[in-house]
């Protein structure tokens, strides 16, 4: 997606898409075959059965993209830079959460209409059924939004030791959030205390893009199969030993997870970014423009795949065969109907944005 304030990187659509199409494996998953249980046995498709790590891949990239903006550019303007991101998500965020309450119209109460600004905690209307399920990640998106200028003139004045700093801070509240609530991983995995340092990672990974050129032109392409392995053996572990599907909350992996997790992918980040890795010209284009199309794909993937479910199960049965059959037709469905949505709802407002960072000055 082409941006006013940065030149266009194809590789940071190519790993919007990816972060999209894990999450849609996820919900395809378990909706056909794996019934929303731990499944310890499939550890080596842990990037499949606890698919939502593309939600962390989403995070780490927000704060990877805008901290490279901030890294090219000197003072970001405030409400210009909000006005662009309420640009970005608010036209489809707002769709979707009148889906949900058309959906749940019977259940619905006018305070209900509060959660708009906090769709990942409580009882939103969005979280009530599986189809607009994924719309809770946009209150921890925007809240980052909030404060990302400021985060991003004190790394400025202050270097990246400041984020360090941050990051070292959030592991002591996580650690205290973990021990004083009730529903511990369900509060690490939803809410900004959890999420927020992945945002911190992504901003870490911004700077070492623009400072650590040279040595990531060389390295890169090392880095990101290393980073890719570890990512996949770090994300089987979890998927082995901590489910997010276990019934036990308390389990004290999950409170260093989040970070692991944003370090593997902000690697990958780095080394998919700098190393030069490419799929060909043609399918480098076609990445490229679905990923363009990943908010939509995020957003409405499990709507495409509920209706399909409902309507036709699992055509063929649950063998391998089957299931590969069936989810290439439910993902050439969505990524139609994300086009679809990118082309009404989200490209008009898009074309409104406008430029919010100043140009660096030349010395």
């Amino acid at each position: 997606m082409k941006s006013r304030n940065l030149r266009y990187i194809p590789e940071i659509d190519q790993l919007r898409l990816l972060a999209a199409l894990l999450v849609f494996a996820f919900h395809f998953f378990h909706m056909y075959k794996g019934g929303w249980v731990p499944l310890p046995q499939y550890a080596w498709l842990g990037l499949i059965t606890e698919g939502h790590t593309g939600v962390a891949l989403f995070f780490v990239l927000s704060g990877f993209i805008f901290m490279t903006i901030a890294a090219e550019g000197e003072a970001i303007a405030y409400t210009k830079f909000l006005r662009n991101r309420l640009l970005r998500i608010a036209p489809l965020f707002l769709t979707v959460f009148m889906v949900a309450i058309s959906i749940h119209r019977d259940r619905f109460v006018a305070t209900d209409l509060l959660y708009v600004f906090v769709t990942n905690i409580g009882n939103p209307p969005t979280s009530w059924h599986l189809a607009t399920g994924p719309a809770w990640s946009i209150s921890v998106e925007f809240a980052f939004y909030l404060v990302f200028p400021f985060l991003a003139q004190f790394v400025r004045e202050r270097g990246a030791g400041y984020l360090v700093k941050l990051i070292l801070m959030m592991l002591v509240i996580k650690l205290g959030a973990y021990l004083a609530a009730e529903n511990s991983k369900l509060m690490l995995y939803s809410t900004l205390v959890g999420r927020f340092d992945q945002f911190l990672i992504g901003m870490l990974a911004g700077l070492a893009y623009h400072r650590r050129e040279d040595w990531l032109t060389r390295h890169g392409r090392t880095l990101f199969f290393v980073a890719s392995l570890v990512t996949i053996v770090a994300v089987g572990v979890q998927a082995r030993y901590a489910s997010s599907f276990l019934s036990e909350q308390k389990q004290p992996f999950w409170i260093l997870w989040g970070t692991i997790e944003a370090a593997c992918w902000a690697s990958v980040i780095l080394g998919f970014v700098r190393g030069g890795i490419s799929f060909g010209e043609r399918l480098d284009r076609v990445f490229a423009t679905c990923g363009a199309w990943s908010f939509s794909i995020y957003m409405w993937h499990a709507m495409i795949l509920f209706t399909a479910h409902e309507l036709f199960g699992s055509v063929g049965g649950t063998g391998i065969i089957a299931l590969a059959l069936n989810a290439a037709v439910l993902l050439g469905a969505t990524l139609a109907f994300a086009w679809l949505s990118y082309s009404v709802i989200e490209q008009p407002f898009l074309s409104l944005r406008t430029r919010y960072v100043e140009a660096a000055t030349k010395a």
